[in-house]
C-alpha cells in the first residue's frame, strides 16, 4: 500500500499483531515483575491488563519505538507503581501469600513452604527499593535488557543506570542474608 510518497505503509492491524504477540511472548515476565511490584497474582493480572489497554490505545507509535520490549515493560512497571500507589492510599491488605502463588503439584509440602518462604522474602525486598531502582533491577532481571537499552528505554543516563542497579543488588543482598536475588 503507498500513498503519495511511494513510501510502502504497513497495515495498521499488522501494527496491532505485533503488539499482541510481543505481549504474548514477554508474559511470564511480565507478570512475574507486576507480582514483585504488588504483592499478588490478582492486582498483577489486573495491572498487566490494564498495561496492555495502554499499549494498545499507543500502537501507533510502534513504528518509531527502537525498542518494543523496553517500551511494554516501562509501560508495565509504570502502571504497577500507579496500581501500588492507589492501593496503598486506600490501605488494601494484599490477598494471603498461598492464594497468589502458583505451585507445582510435583513438589513436596516442605518444598512448597521453602519455595513460598523465599518468593515471598524476595518480592518484599524488591518492593523495599527506591521505584527508580525497582524499575532498573526489573528491566535488568526480568526484561533482560542491557544497561543501554535501560538507559535508552528510562531516558536517564548509563552510569546512572549502573548506579541504581548496584544500589538495587546491595539492598537486596542485605536484605537476603547475601544470597543471589
Amino acid at each position: 500500500m503507498t500513498r503519495g510518497s511511494g513510501k510502502s505503509i504497513p497495515p495498521a492491524d499488522s501494527r496491532a499483531d505485533d503488539l499482541q504477540s510481543a505481549f504474548e511472548r514477554f508474559q511470564p515476565e511480565l507478570l512475574g515483575s507486576l507480582v514483585c511490584l504488588l504483592g499478588n497474582i490478582e492486582d498483577a493480572r489486573d495491572a498487566l491488563q490494564e498495561s496492555f489497554l495502554k499499549c494498545w490505545r499507543h500502537r501507533g507509535q510502534l513504528a518509531r519505538i527502537d525498542n518494543v520490549k523496553a517500551w511494554i515493560f516501562r509501560i508495565v512497571l509504570n502502571t504497577g507503581r500507579d496500581i501500588r500507589g492507589a492501593a496503598w492510599r486506600r490501605k488494601r491488605q494484599s490477598l494471603p501469600e498461598e492464594e497468589s502463588m502458583v505451585v507445582s503439584d510435583n513438589e513436596s509440602p516442605l518444598e512448597r513452604l521453602v519455595v513460598l518462604d523465599e518468593a515471598e522474602r524476595i518480592r518484599i525486598a524488591v518492593r523495599a527499593l527506591r521505584p527508580e531502582e525497582q524499575e532498573v533491577f526489573l528491566l535488568k532481571q526480568n526484561a533482560e535488557l542491557t544497561y543501554e537499552e535501560i538507559a535508552a528505554a528510562t531516558a536517564i543516563p548509563i552510569g546512572t543506570v549502573k548506579t541504581r542497579m548496584r544500589m538495587a543488588l546491595a539492598k537486596l543482598r542485605g536484605a537476603l542474608g547475601g544470597a543471589e536475588p
